[in-house]
């Protein structure tokens, strides 16, 4: 199983990275690093491929809410909040909100799309949007390219004590599943009736 997924990886490994960058791949570009650490691929040509599938990616959806406002304003009717919070970051920020969005969980389709409504220059979008991709992707790559040993290791180790991930499984759900019925009860406030007013 391993020999054969390593295959598909030297043979379709840039290919695939370069999909997985235009789709929000964080994962895709941990993964190429971890291989880049092996030598399954290049460094430097990894770093390049998810750049510009990360380029590509963030373009499309500029150009989707540019030309497509019928798209668009359906898409944007059940992101109403998410919308506005990329209209309020934009004009509070400018540019640097552009250069940033890409890690900003969430918001990754929506800031391109919102942007390309707008007016703003599609030449300086699409410059900053080339200079914040390659860093991103060289930003995560490298740094999973030098932790790649220790990685690996806790990789070994998960999978000959499988049972863990049950365990950590139960820790990640039991925790969402807190603060999710934390954040779905509605806050009560203490009202003081006259009577106990009275009383004090």
């Amino acid at each position: 199983m391993e020999e054969a997924l390593i295959r598909l990886i030297t043979e379709y490994g840039y290919p695939i990275l370069f999909v997985w960058s235009m789709m929000e791949g964080e994962i895709g570009l941990v993964m190429a690093g971890l291989l880049s650490h092996t030598g399954h691929m290049n460094l430097f040509l990894a770093i390049f491929v998810a750049g510009v599938g990360g380029f590509l990616g963030d373009q499309f959806w500029f150009y989707v809410g540019r030309y497509n406002k019928k798209y668009t304003l359906e898409y944007f009717r059940s992101q109403r909040r998410k919308v506005a919070l990329a209209h309020l970051l934009l004009r509070k920020y400018g540019w640097p909100i552009i250069f940033i969005q890409r890690y900003l969980y969430g918001l990754r389709t929506i800031i391109p799309m919102a942007i390309g409504t707008t007016r703003y220059d599609k030449k300086k979008f699409a410059f900053i949007n080339l200079i914040s991709a390659l860093i991103w992707a060289a930003i995560t790559i490298v740094l999973t390219y030098f932790l790649g040993e220790p990685i690996l290791n806790a990789i070994k180790y998960i999978k000959s004590h499988w049972y863990f991930a049950f365990v950590l499984l139960a820790v990640i759900l039991g925790t969402f599943y807190y603060y999710l019925n934390k954040a779905s009860k509605p806050k009560t406030r203490r009202v003081e009736t006259n009577e106990n007013i009275v009383q004090k």
